[in-house]
């Protein structure tokens, strides 16, 4: 599987790399996308996942 966040589907952005001349060429930009051990306490057990760090830090986000 690609870079592809599995929680929340985020995976690439499109843009353009612009020179100095202006001349435009197409590059993608990454998200910041880890694979990361999730803890999770209904099923007891770590689960590995691609996960983007945004949707990590809206994981452990305290409310």
């Amino acid at each position: 599987m690609g870079k592809k966040c599995q929680i929340t589907g985020k995976n690439f952005n499109n843009g353009y790399s612009v020179s100095h001349s202006h001349k435009r060429t197409k590059k993608k930009q990454y998200s910041n996308i880890q694979k990361k051990r999730i803890w999770l306490p209904e099923t007891n057990s770590w689960v590995t996942m691609t996960i983007s760090m945004k949707a990590l830090k809206s994981l452990y986000r305290v409310k």
